[in-house]
């Protein structure tokens, strides 16, 4: 089974500055430092671009695990989708979507992802929620990196 869901985020923040935020090496590795997420193989820093990997290591559930991703598809600076090739999700795929509305910026992050164990009721009880927050967090981080 899978599970899909989608974070929005509204900010002042103009779309080309948070798409290339949303790439950045460095600020997911601060966005989300409380887990100890750190690139470890790949790009390691800076920007990742198109059919670029990044290795990345974390404390998720008191765990470590390695997840590696790559940028499958990459339109500056309206989309980007992530995927994982390997790593501890039998799916994880990440729509990354920005769009100006009304002089704001609507960042959309869709979610694709199958649990490993447990299926649906894994991913709808623990591994969403927990996801929705990981992705907010990095997203309020993002948007006060840029707008103060």
């Amino acid at each position: 089974m899978t599970s899909t869901f989608t974070v929005v985020t509204r900010t002042s923040a103009p779309a080309d500055a948070l798409f290339d935020a949303s790439l950045s090496i460095d600020a997911h590795v601060e966005s989300l430092s409380h887990s100890g997420e750190r690139a470890i193989a790949g790009v390691t820093s800076g920007m990742i671009g198109l059919g670029e990997t990044v290795t990345w290591r974390a404390r998720h559930f008191g765990v470590w695990f390695t997840m590696t991703s790559k940028i499958t598809e990459l339109d500056r600076p309206h989309r980007f989708v992530d995927e994982q090739v390997q790593g501890p999700f039998k799916r994880f795929h990440h729509v990354h979507e920005f769009a100006t509305e009304h002089g704001a910026t609507i960042m959309s992050d869709t979610i694709t992802v199958a649990s490993p164990v447990f299926g649906r009721l894994a991913e709808r009880l623990v591994l969403v929620p927990y996801l929705r927050r990981l992705i907010r967090t990095r997203n309020e981080h993002l948007v006060r990196s840029l707008v103060g």
